[in-house]
């Protein structure tokens, strides 16, 4: 295979006999705020420019995802990153991976060849170092895809306990060597912050050209996301000549963006909890050399296979090696009691998530949008959207098994029944669809798609098996509702202002329901005139999330202590929160700005949080049970007395596509993870101040906010498939 290093490309671009000409060349324009906006002649050669815009501002994080993705992360991490990499190995992901890969058709081996050309050329360019990741291959971004959503995302749906993964740890590898339970409870995260994952949520709403007052669809785009490791997003604007042309965000590693809007339409995703993944119990004929299984009054194999995992040592490294067990059914990952658990993922092996973006970013109405979803491709995700055309489109999106309804799927099943085999997949018109409702809105917050619009409209949850959409209502969504009802169009400006709502709905029945529980209690005179000047506080409290407000910084820390630290009397748990704030801050009256802060760390989430370091002030807060729109998740960290924000509004769109050529967005700290650059923590600010920056879109306009300009020389070749 032939190679050629960026550096000669850059020599044979300088020659046009070397038939490199002006339009093989990648541009990258900076924006006033870092954001890489590319333009190529071909769609393989702006993933060429936007997988390089993500190296050259965070080469760090799109490796380190890519470690995690191939199951490698122990030769970095060393044996806390075992289990993993063992779960990694045991889904198979690598090999089913580079397998899809193979029999990519054309148009998609050519995307990914240009990411990985774009990682190797940048390395070679710069002199970059990458911490273990020699060549980088197109498989791997398939890889990452596969891991980012069903490891990172699904696999802790299974309710598999660490102690019943450690028991079969023990007998795939060398039962000293298997990890304790502590380290398991975060294998599927890896370095990641599974804090941050168990509390993030989402919200989008679209809006219909009958409440906007521009007249067209506006969407609103709002995945609340971890701020560390490799679930956070990057900013980008893809502009090739074969016609992708398309504004938003991705994940580190991802080729494409995967939420964002074209020129004639947009989307976005909150997560939802379609029942894609089953567990099946199976008995087996030997619980420690387990070679057979019972299926339908008889025996079958297991498949076992061999793979080894190195390990970073003080000493250096050393090879561990592991045997892994597979049922029709899948792989066995835990063992509870005298039964072995396999575990089934919708559409895991089948693959085909990049074929179904790739559809997505270039669909140019709703027909051709439905379409691409009706792949069934990816296993989950609400989608919202909205378009040039006027109309508004939600789908209860996921690759959804068809079961029987007599079985309880939320827990293991008889894998020895073949009844409960799965009858292929729900198509796309046989899950949770709402098109163009009369109330002139849409929204989602991670909640049931049974209440996603005004009342009368909504659809019938009992036409719908039990297993497919079990979420129920929750405080955000019950927010969205009350803020987007009514018959009143909405400015632009009007919906800037509220996509940062700050209010605390929760409150509204927890706030009297404390009065009642105080004004019961038989107190001693400085407990009774104590908690009567906390609870006039809280009443006199507007319920907003604001900085400046004490009221908050109170509420907060009472129901901290109540749902975090288990002091269920909500009485006894209002006097520890005033003694923990006294402790702190010397008074309990202290503003949520000075509890809540955004502090920008290490990529990977390994840096400790420090009071001493700069950090600024925010508003917001939990959206999950506060029921607050501007979600900031910021928790206690060890040492200080301050909470860090960990996850929330982390990329945040907002499209009117009457005028989408005046867009808005925000990234939640910066483009750069550089601390030297000046785009390192420059959109904190606005953050901070609940303001959106100009999303530039039309290319006259890119132009002239350009602040820099890279050209890079593009000629695509196969990266190879090893």
């Amino acid at each position: 295979m032939i190679r050629i290093s960026a550096a000669l490309l850059i020599v044979l671009s300088s020659f046009s006999a070397a038939g490199l000409a002006a339009d093989n060349t990648v541009t990258i324009h900076r924006d006033e705020w870092g954001v890489p906006h590319v333009y190529g002649p071909t769609d393989a050669s702006v993933v060429y420019g936007f997988v390089t815009a993500q190296a050259e501002d965070n080469f760090w994080q799109v490796e380190d995802s890519l470690i995690q993705a191939l199951g490698r992360s122990a030769e970095v991490y060393g044996a806390g990153s075992v289990a993993a990499d063992w779960l990694n190995r045991a889904l198979r992901i690598p090999e089913l991976s580079h397998e899809e890969w193979m029999s990519l058709p054309s148009e998609a081996q050519a995307l990914t060849s240009a990411a990985a050309a774009a990682l190797n050329d940048y390395v070679k360019r710069t002199g970059t170092k990458p911490r273990l990741i020699e060549r980088f291959y197109p498989w791997h971004f398939v890889a990452f895809s596969r891991f980012s959503v069903y490891q990172l995302f699904i696999f802790n749906r299974a309710g598999l306990k660490p102690e019943e993964i450690a028991a079969v740890m023990a007998i795939s590898g060398k039962a000293d060597e298997a990890p304790s339970p502590a380290t398991i409870r975060t294998a599927a995260f890896n370095q990641a912050l599974d804090a941050a994952y168990e509390q993030a949520g989402s919200n989008t709403w679209a809006i219909a050209p009958s409440r906007s007052r521009s007249g067209g669809a506006v969407l609103f785009i709002n995945p609340h996301q971890p701020y560390f490791g490799p679930g956070q997003w990057y900013e980008g604007h893809l502009h090739s000549d074969e016609g992708l042309h398309f504004s938003g965000a991705g994940f580190f590693a991802s080729p494409l963006p995967t939420i964002g809007h074209n020129e004639r339409l947009g989307w976005s995703h909150t997560v939802n909890t379609p029942d894609v993944v089953d567990v099946y119990r199976l008995r087996v004929n030997d619980g420690k050399r387990p070679m057979q299984y019972e299926y339908d009054g008889g025996k079958r194999e297991l498949t076992s296979w061999q793979d080894s995992i190195v390990v970073k040592t003080e000493a250096g490294s050393e090879r561990r090696w592991f045997t892994f067990f597979r049922s029709h059914h899948g792989p066995l990952l835990a063992k509870r009691g005298e039964e072995m658990l396999a575990l089934r993922f919708a559409k895991f092996e089948e693959g085909g998530q990049l074929q179904q973006r790739y559809a997505m970013l270039k669909a140019q109405n709703l027909v051709q949008f439905r379409a691409a979803l009706g792949r069934l491709a990816s296993p989950m995700f609400n989608t919202m959207y909205a378009d040039a055309d006027g109309n508004i489109f939600y789908a209860y999106y996921g690759a959804v098994p068809k079961r029987r309804d007599d079985v309880d799927w939320t827990q293991p099943v008889d894998g020895s029944d073949p009844a409960n085999e799965w009858q292929g997949y729900h198509p796309l018109e046989e899950l949770p669809l709402l098109e163009n409702p009369p109330p002139g809105y849409l929204q989602n917050c991670n909640a049931t798609p049974f209440m996603a619009t005004g009342d009368g409209f909504n659809l019938d949850a009992a036409k719908y098996p039990r297993y497919m959409a079990p979420e129920a209502d929750n405080n955000r969504s019950r927010q969205s509702r009350l803020m987007l009802s009514g018959n009143k169009p909405f400015a632009f400006t009007q919906l800037m202002d509220i996509t940062f709502d700050t209010r605390v709905l929760e409150a509204d029945t927890m706030l009297p329901m404390l009065v009642v529980e105080a004004a019961s209690r038989d107190l001693q005179p400085d407990a009774f005139d104590r908690i009567n000047k906390a609870v006039i506080l809280l009443l006199k409290w507007d319920r907003q999330a604001r900085a400046d407000s004490t009221g908050m910084a109170l509420y907060f820390q009472w129901r901290f202590v109540m749902t975090q630290k288990g002091v269920s009397d909500p009485v006894k748990a209002l006097i520890q929160a005033l003694d923990e704030l006294t402790a702190a801050f010397g008074s309990w009256k202290v503003r949520w700005g000075e509890l809540n802060r955004l502090q920008r760390r290490h990529s990977g989430g390994q840096e400790a949080f420090d009071d001493a370091a700069p950090s600024l002030a925010v508003s917001g807060g939990p959206g999950d049970p506060f029921g607050t729109i501007f979600n900031v998740y910021a928790r206690p960290s060890p040492g200080q007395k301050r909470l860090y924000a960990i996850a929330g509004h982390s990329y945040v769109g907002l499209v009117d596509f009457s005028a989408v050529n005046d867009a808005r967005s925000l990234l939640v700290f910066g483009a750069s993870a550089n601390p030297d650059s000046p785009h390192y923590m420059d959109q904190a600010r606005l953050f901070a101040d609940r303001k959106y920056k100009r999303a530039w879109f039309n290319r006259a306009d890119v132009e002239k906010a350009s602040r820099s300009v890279l050209h890079l020389p593009f000629l695509h070749l196969n990266g190879g498939s090893r």
